[in-house]
Formats: structure tokens, sequence, C-alpha cells
């Protein structure tokens, strides 16, 4: 007798419950991205026609289903995500590329590409942003234009504009629905890796505080009248003809500090910065260390990690009404911003602050905001661009496309129909005009959307005592992207506010995002399964379905896959990974010489040839039967 497969819709106590043989297979992106990512070969451009017209009915409701109170606490929690993110890879990119690219250009990019997109595209709540493989790429192509004698910039905008032309290509040809071969093996590995980098890079960067702001662990309180740290001159003969005046500011009075009488300063009344500038030393066993500053950072930092995802719990309280309980679960992060700026400010210690850009002006005082395509470097480098522009289109195209499908799977419960071809149709021209402009390349952020989506997430109101509130689905808009986007852009004129709030502040919401993006992964469940006994696990629905054993088998192939995917990012050949994206769909169906298809339904998801062939067998069967009722009838 055939053993069930899992029901089609998302697993609830009613569907998970029933062992009845369905028709239709358990496919993650639902009946409308079935219909979104089918190729319509017979039309150039079919696909993205079709996106256009599923989109259309549901612009208006786009803007006016954002006018909620719940779209203020969304829109603060993620503008905040971004300007670190802006501010943290804009760093990166100016010491990768000599600050051709820095801050600023990272702010305006994602300003005006995050805005564009978030109006126009297929699916708004994705949010764009910077990731690590463009930034290993763009320090690569400085490296090679450096050491090769071209211009970077002029290089960059051509493979630019090649990989925006491939982009347009793959829109064309309806390429996008080869991620139907994406399935949960693969969405939830890829998730759990950029999860995974979330989190250590906001530890990496916590630990950090400690190494500049070390603590004095020999301390001695008997033993504080021998701690001293001064400011000791330099040699005579290097002070010769140094002009101390070039160090000061513009209005000091430079009377006393000229060529001739750098020694007649009192050093000892010098500050630390002062003392560095002109060459002095400092002397003493407590020079390195700033009191309280690292332990200060790190209860900022794991003070608003450990508030929000209390208050994010609050709305399961038995406190205060309902409506009480779910606005301090939807401003939780704020809430948690606040409370931990004003202590910071309380204790008045110079914590390492949010430094916003507060002129708008490259980085670079040689170049503008728009890059001559022609005039800088030979011509065969225009056309020798294709090359690098084809690893440029796998990155984003993989990035882009793994993201939607972990944003529209249907355990979100989205109302309004996908648009993979008019997202990756928006990317590409994004992408040529990011290069016209000397800015960032972006592609969609796997970690910030899903956090634009746990920000937006509707429960019932009212339910029965004891029963927790039932999951609606998600505020589909365009509103809160727009609106982070547009503050990104502003963020140069609120320079004064926002260098209020300390760095580790906004580590601990990096921290939250990471953690909070794992809840509801099944990977990440079925590797917590490893360390349960068996009477203490969870009533999943696939634990009454597959063997044990066949579970922590598949489990234990994702982790390894996951184990190489952190290796190859931690180096320079993490410029292969979205190579290696690819390389997880192949391992996947690869399982299907392991698995069984009854276990892959209900830990992963049915391949959709394999879904086919099941729906013949189920129709030649039922044809059979069919017959033979027929035959028995004639016979009567």
């Amino acid at each position: 007798m055939e053993r069930p497969l899992p029901p089609s819709t998302p697993e609830s106590p009613s569907s998970a419950d029933s062992e009845t043989p369905v028709i239709a297979l358990r496919l993650h992106w639902g009946s409308c991205e079935k219909a979104a990512l089918r190729p319509v070969l017979s039309r150039f451009f079919g696909g993205l026609c079709l996106d256009v017209k599923r989109k259309l009915p549901w612009f208006l409701s786009d803007f006016y289903d954002g006018f909620h109170i719940q779209s203020i606490s969304a829109i603060l929690f993620i503008y905040l995500g971004c300007i670190t993110n802006a501010i943290t890879f804009g760093g990166l990119l100016g010491d990768a590329t000599d600050n051709y690219q820095g801050v600023m250009e990272s702010f305006l990019g994602t300003a005006m590409a995050g805005s564009l997109f978030c109006l126009f595209s297929g699916q708004p709540l994705i949010i764009l942003s910077s990731t690590g493989p463009i930034l290993i790429f763009e320090k690569l192509l400085f490296d090679f234009s450096k050491g090769n004698g071209l211009d970077y910039m002029e290089f960059r905008l051509w493979i630019g504009l090649h990989s925006a032309v491939q982009c347009l290509i793959l829109v064309a040809t309806d390429a996008s629905f080869i991620i139907k071969y994406i399935t949960r093996f693969t969405e939830e590995g890829f998730s759990t890796l950029i999860s995974f980098i979330f989190i250590y890079d906001a530890i990496k960067k916590m630990i950090s505080a400690f190494k500049y702001y070390p603590i004095n662990v020999d301390f001695k309180p008997d033993s504080i009248t021998t701690y001293k740290c001064e400011c000791v001159a330099p040699d005579t003969a290097n002070t010769t003809g140094f002009n101390a005046s070039a160090l000061l500011p513009p209005n000091t009075n430079t009377s006393l500090y000229n060529p001739l009488n750098l020694t007649a300063l009192d050093w000892s009344l010098l500050s630390k910065k002062e003392c560095l500038n002109y060459g002095g030393r400092l002397l003493g066993n407590s020079c390195q260390f700033i009191p309280d500053l690292a332990l200060m950072s790190f209860i900022l930092f794991f003070g608003t990690y450990s508030m929000t995802l209390t208050l994010k719990k609050f709305k399961f309280s038995r406190y205060f009404p309902t409506k009480v309980r779910a606005l301090v679960a939807d401003f939780s992060i704020v809430f948690s911003i606040l409370l931990f700026c004003g202590i910071d400010a309380c204790f008045g210690l110079e914590t390492p602050k949010l430094h916003v850009p507060s002129v708008i002006k490259p980085t670079r005082p040689d170049r503008g905001w728009f890059v001559a395509p022609f005039g800088k470097n030979p011509w065969w480098v225009y056309p020798a661009s294709i090359l690098p522009a084809l690893l440029v289109t796998i990155l984003i195209f993989m990035d882009q496309q793994i993201t939607a499908v972990i944003v529209n799977r249907k355990e979100n419960k989205l109302r309004k129909a996908a648009g993979y071809h008019l997202d990756l149709f928006w990317v590409g021209i994004l992408m040529a005009l990011c290069s016209f402009m000397g800015l960032p390349w972006y592609v969609a952020a796997t970690v910030i959307s899903i956090a634009h989506i746990d920000s937006l997430k509707m429960e019932t109101e009212t339910s029965a005592p004891g029963e927790q509130p039932q999951f609606l689905g998600v505020r589909e808009q365009r509103v809160t992207g727009t609106i982070v986007f547009i503050l990104t852009g502003i963020s140069v004129f609120l320079a004064p506010v926002l260098k209020c709030i300390p760095m580790p502040v906004l580590y601990g919401v990096f921290l939250y995002m990471g953690v909070a993006s794992l809840n509801g992964i099944q990977f990440w469940e079925r590797c917590k399964l490893f360390l349960m006994p068996a009477k203490h696990q969870p009533d999943h629905a696939f634990l009454r379905h597959v063997p044990l054993r066949r579970i922590h088998l598949f489990t234990l192939v994702q982790v390894l896959c996951l184990a190489v995917l952190w290796i190859l990012k931690s180096t320079v050949a993490a410029i292969v990974f979205p190579v290696m994206i690819l390389g997880l769909i192949l391992v996947r169906r690869l399982l299907d010489l392991v698995f069984s298809q009854h276990d892959l339904a209900w830990i992963d998801n049915i391949l959709p040839e394999k879904e086919k062939k099941e729906m013949d067998k189920k129709k030649k069967r039922r044809k059979g039967a069919h017959e033979d009722s027929d035959e028995e009838v004639g016979r009567m």
C-alpha cells in the first residue's frame, strides 16, 4: 500500500494530522508562484508581462494598506538596520577601493535603489542591500585595475552595463523559472548561512570593542598611586624644523608654536591625540586602558538584544489587554533602542557612536557623480568586460531569486501575487544606473527582508482564553520600504540626532535580526533534535511520518553543505559563492537517490519533474480503476 504524501496546505494542526492521500504535492512557492515561474518561451518578455498584469490590480492597495500603526514600528526597525549596514559596508568598500566608493556612495545608492525598487518591483517586501560577495568582487576588481594600469571606475561601469544587459536577457527568456528547483533544502541552507553571518558579525564587532577599549585585568586597588600615563617629548633631533602650527586648529593662537620652540611645550598638559600628533609618545602602565567603555558597550549590546527578545514575547503574556501587548511587541525594537540610548546618555561615557556623513559629496574629491564610459581605458576593455560581468550576473541572480523564494514561501500567507521576473528586471535597471553614478550594486538582502516581514505580521486580535493568536498573514504594501529608503537618503541631514545612537546598540539590533530570522526554519528545528531525547522532542508533523534516523541523515547533509559554504565565504573564494548555491541544487537532486519521495515530501519539497511523474501515476491508477469498473458493469 502506498504511503500518503503530505497535504498541499501549510502545516497546521488540521492539515498536519491528515494522512489521507492527496493529488497535489506540497510545493513551496504556492499556486500563484507556479504560474509566475512557468516558462513562457512563446512570448518575448512573457513572464515580465504576466508579472505586470498580476501586480497592477494591487498597486493602489499597496499604498493605502501601509497606513497602519504597525508600519511605524517596521519603518524605524528596518531603517536602523539599513543605515547600520550602509555605514558598515560603505566603510569596508572605501578601504577596498581607496575611497572611490565609500560611506556617502553607500548611503545614496541604498536610498535611490531601495526606494525605486520598493515603488515598482514585484515584491516590495524585499529590502535591497549590498552583500559580502559583491564587496570581495569590488576589491579584486580594484586590485586588478590598479595592477594593470586600468581606470577602475570606467572598467566597473562596463562590467555593470554588461551585467545589467545579461539580467534583462534572463528576464526576456523567462530564466527565473529555474528557481522551481530551489527547494527547502537550498533556501533554508542559504537563509541559515546569512543568519549565522549576521550573528557572527554582530558578536565580532562587539568583541572588537574589547580590543580598542581593553579592560585592565591586572588592576590592583592598593596600587592606584603607581598608575599613571604621561606624554613624553620626542628626541630633539627629530623636532628640528617641525612645524607644530600645522597640526593645530585653524583659529588657534600659534604664537607659542613655531619650528624653533616646540621643545618649550608643556608636554604633560597635552591630550593623547595632541601628543601623538606632535610626535610624542605615551609612557605609563595605564595608557592602554580606557575604564568602563568595554563593559558599558557590552551592556548596551546585550541589553538591546535581550530586551527586544523579551518585549517581542510580551504579546503572549497574561498582563494588560491584548491591544496593549500587541503594541508593545510591535514597538519592541524601538523601545529597546530608546531605553539603552537613554542609559548611555545618563552615564555620559564616550562609547562609540554612529557617524553619518554631514555633506553630500563624493568620498574622493577627484571623482564626480557621473562616470564617463569612454576615454580612460583601451578599447578591448569594453568587450572583455563581458566575462567578469557573467560572474556578477550569476551572483546577482542567485542572491535575488533565492531571497525572493524565501520571502514568497507560503508559510508567510502572502495574498498578493509574486513577481520574480519584474524584480530581476528592476535589479538590472538599477545596476546600470548605479554603475553610471559610481554607486555600489544592490541585491535582495535575506536577513533584513525576513526582519521586514516579521515586523509586519498580522495576528487575530481576539482569541479564546488560553489560546495563542492565529497568524493571519503579512501586511503587504510599499509604504514601509519606500519611507525607510527615503529616510536613509536624508540621514545626512539627521546627523546631529543619529550621532547620539551608540554603535553597540545597533550591533544588538543586528544580533536580534540574525537570531529572529532562524525562527520557523525547519532545518534549524531539525538541528536541535540532535540534542533532544525522543520523549522531549516537539510534535513536528515530519517526525510522525519519517524515521528519526532518516531525518538526522538529511540534516547532516545540510550541515556539511553549510560548513562548506561558510569556509568558502571566509576566503577569497567567496566570489564563487553563487556557483556553490547552484551546487546545492545539484546535491538536492542527488538526494533523490538516497531518500524516498515520501520522506522528501515531509522534510523538503518534491522536485517538479518528480511531481509530474507522481501525478501521471495517480491518473493512470484512476483511469485503470475506472476501466475495471466499466468492465464489471458490462459483465452484469
